[in-house]
């Protein structure tokens, strides 16, 4: 069954974050940030084994250099508080052979982000233990006509059963504010969570293999099973080199606590055919 790890979160400045510094440690690139003139570099990062930047047709042609386009999307963000980037992190499936994991991410951002409005830069991460995964950073803004980044929200007047504005006791007009996207909807989480096990289990199905990607949950599958812990790579790796952490050892007794349930519950269906057999 390949692996189901799959998580999406924001890259944050009120966290003390940088798009910019997420590029670098994704791609192995010495990038610099313009916002805070420093340059971000991660050299530990040798396993990197494919990095492509995906433009939708009306993005500058500059952005396909990785530092042009993160520091392009930090200067529109005024906010102490902005939202840089979104980044995704996704295990890749080892049933598939290593030349079909650029096309496989490559299609999944075709129809998932690019064709959306969104820039995708994506990097392919393999050590070679059986842990491939990738790291996709998309912008956040959609772009008008000319490439130009637009605004998050734009203000609508709120008008009466008669069509006209409301005006308020201050003398201003009531309106509220709209987002230009809805790329923030919770929905979409679903949306892309599902399109990835879509298009890994079409390249499962070409392939001939006959494993299938679900990432829903057990509960959502109808196993009865409790989940383990992702350990992430730095956790894997010390596992693997035989010291315990945290989440190892509560990963094992998952999956100790598992085994037992399986075998109550088999304990329980031949005491049902055995009761059945007697009467």
């Amino acid at each position: 069954m390949p692996c189901p790890h799959y998580d999406i979160r924001i890259v944050q400045r009120s966290e003390n974050e940088s798009a910019v510094a997420a590029a670098a440690y994704q791609s192995g690139e010495k990038l610099f940030s313009e916002y805070d003139q420093e340059q971000k570099y991660y050299s530990h990062k040798s396993e990197i084994v494919h990095k492509e930047i995906m433009l939708p047709p009306h993005a500058p042609s500059e952005y396909t250099d990785r530092n042009t386009l993160w520091n392009a999307a930090e200067a529109v963000e005024k906010q102490w508080n902005s939202q840089l980037a979104r980044r995704v992190i996704l295990a890749i499936p080892r049933e598939l052979s290593p030349g079909q994991y650029a096309d496989l991410l490559r299609d999944y951002c075709r129809e998932f982000f690019v064709s959306k409005g969104m820039c995708a830069d994506f990097a392919i991460h393999d050590k070679g233990d059986g842990n491939p995964h990738a790291h996709i950073l998309l912008t956040m803004r959609a772009m008008d006509e000319k490439g130009k980044f637009l605004p998050k929200s734009r203000k609508v007047y709120d008008l009466d059963e008669n069509g006209e504005r409301i005006r308020l006791p201050s003398g201003r007009w009531k309106s509220h504010k709209e987002n230009t996207v809805d790329w923030n909807d919770q929905k979409y989480a679903e949306i892309w969570r599902q399109g990835w096990s879509d298009t890994v289990n079409r390249y499962l199905e070409a392939a001939g293999r006959t494993e299938r990607l679900d990432l829903r949950s057990y509960a959502r599958q109808g196993i009865d099973k409790i989940p383990t812990v992702h350990m992430g790579a730095a956790v894997a790796y010390m596992e693997k080199k035989g010291i315990q952490t945290n989440i190892g050892s509560l990963n094992r007794e998952i999956k100790e606590t598992n085994r037992i349930m399986q075998s109550i519950r088999q304990m329980v269906r031949h005491l049902k055919s055995w009761i059945a057999d007697l009467c």
